[in-house]
């Protein structure tokens, strides 16, 4: 949210790149350092295994490794779409938001890059209040609920094609998406017949195709169709993750105790 309105600010007062670039390095080399002195000290604990063996060990460790149910496999690969879906919205956004609302829609340069800023401001909300929400109603509501106001939100704006809307368009889109990636690795490491970490781990590299393969399939689309009817990938990506949201947890995942 920073960045954008920064960018903003840079291309309204006609800042040259190299200085804002530099402005926004050491504004930034000076926020991570800060946080850095608020991060949590020493490894994280290592995972324990119930048996014997340890996490990885043994011929029963091997059986559980080789004996992953398909039921398990075909979940994977929804929560993998799921994470997917996710990732592709945020792409759009970043990758065409400013030069949709900027050429398409002749919005000036300043306000080109507000697309950008109310997706991930609307994003930033939504994993505020994401786990709030997820403890009340679980996992699979909270996404499905998630996908309807992309797919509503960013169709209503593609049909009705105007700067404001659009705008409005991408803040639904990154509100709509905000818990997706969470709940999909969630999901994927309570899988059964997985060692933990496996499940997340896997979620987590092939998510990665969706900021890969996003952009120069919307690019290639846009060519023939225009970038407006290529930005119809977003309300797409709300229909699969209804679609596919049975798969994740009715019931949040029970808190640990503090100690």
């Amino acid at each position: 949210m920073t960045g954008g309105a920064m960018a903003a600010a840079a291309i309204a007062l006609r800042l040259p790149l190299g200085i804002h670039l530099t402005i926004s390095a050491a504004i930034f080399a000076l926020v991570a350092l800060v946080a850095l002195r608020f991060a949590l000290p020493g490894r994280d604990p290592e995972n324990v295994s119930a048996g014997p063996e340890g996490p990885a060990g043994g011929p029963d460790g091997e059986a559980r490794r080789r004996r992953v149910a398909p039921r398990t496999m075909v979940m994977l690969a929804a929560l993998v779409v799921i994470a997917i879906a996710g990732t592709t919205v945020e792409d759009a956004g970043f990758s065409w938001s400013a030069l949709y609302l900027g050429s398409d829609l002749g919005a000036a340069a300043p306000l080109a890059a507000a697309g950008l800023i109310a997706l991930v401001g609307a994003q930033f909300v939504g994993r505020i209040v994401g786990d709030p929400l997820v403890d009340r109603f679980g996992q699979r509501v909270v996404a499905r609920a998630g996908g309807v106001i992309v797919a509503a939100g960013m169709g209503v704006a593609l049909l009705l094609p105007t700067v404001p809307g659009t705008i409005a368009g991408f803040a639904a889109a990154g509100f709509g998406v905000a818990t997706l990636v969470p709940a999909a690795m969630a999901g994927a490491d309570a899988l059964p017949g997985l060692r933990h970490g496996t499940g997340l781990t896997l979620v987590s590299w092939l998510m990665r195709l969706g900021f890969l393969a996003s952009p120069p399939i919307v690019g290639a689309v846009s060519e023939r169709i225009g970038l407006g009817g290529a930005l119809w990938v977003i309300p797409l990506a709300g229909l699969a993750v209804i679609a596919l949201a049975s798969v994740l947890s009715t019931r949040p995942q029970p808190r640990a105790a503090a100690t």
